[in-house]
């Protein structure tokens, strides 16, 4: 029997995903797409180009449009953990080749460790002293991850504020930002490390005004209540120890 000319390459990967449903077994579909039409399609997603994450399929790729995705589940590739492993043991030149690499490919992907990687790029350029790159990369990481995006984008930019000396537009920047934490009690893992980062900052400006006692207590809050950033984290233990010592401080 032969297929009618009128059967489309459309239809023809329509059927083919039917097909690779009932076998969720086959070595290209790791993945799972949830979509907006509550259908799930099983997968391998291989990147992100433009609007669409790509898939593989038989004989090459195809695209599925971003807006038809409500979730994904892909699990992260090893480099993510080398990329976290040398961003914290401040080996930045190898951190930002992993972390760039992985948010050229995946920005957009809606998953944790995309998210972390793309947003990773602004905090590796800024901990490079490189400012000009660093406000492009949370920009961008704002363009792809809007929702989660803004605390992310607000922090970086308080952080480049800072970095040049301008602590009045960086604390007011930040303020909002802890406000909000305070009331926010069960924050995405992306935006609890924003939320990490903002009381971590929040410690830092303050100490600098003299003012022991709320810095501490900042300090303390990265410690107890957003510890989801390593780098704030460990930075935060330090400087609350060093409070405790030099100046005796306890918490308000």
């Amino acid at each position: 029997m032969k297929l009618r000319r009128s059967f489309s390459l459309h239809q023809l990967f329509f059927a083919l995903g039917i097909t690779v449903s009932c076998f969720p077994t086959l070595s290209w579909a790791q993945d799972k797409i949830f979509k907006t039409d509550n259908q799930v399609q099983d997968a391998k997603i291989v990147g992100v180009v433009g609007s669409s994450v790509m898939i593989e399929v038989p004989g090459g790729k195809m695209g599925v449009p971003l807006a038809a995705i409500r979730s994904v589940e892909k699990a992260a590739p090893p480099e993510v953990a080398e990329a976290r492993a040398a961003f914290a043991a401040k080996d930045y030149p190898k951190a930002l080749s992993i972390a760039k690499k992985i948010a050229d490919q995946f920005k957009g992907l809606p998953v944790d460790w995309a998210q972390e990687m793309t947003g990773m790029v602004g905090d590796i350029y800024l901990s490079l002293n490189k400012l000009p790159e660093a406000e492009a990369a949370y920009k961008d990481f704002q363009k792809f991850y809007s929702a989660q995006g803004g605390p992310r984008t607000e922090v970086g930019l308080a952080r480049i504020a800072y970095s040049k000396n301008d602590v009045a537009g960086a604390k007011s920047r930040i303020g909002a930002i802890c406000s909000k934490a305070l009331e926010d009690k069960s924050p995405a893992p992306e935006v609890a490390q924003a939320y990490s980062q903002a009381f971590y900052l929040m410690g830092q400006i303050l100490e600098g005004e003299k003012n022991y006692p709320e810095a501490l207590e900042n300090y303390l809050r990265t410690v107890t209540l957003y510890y989801h950033d390593p780098v704030s984290l460990a930075g935060a233990q330090a400087r609350a120890a060093a409070l405790r010592q030099e100046h005796q401080i306890t918490v308000p």
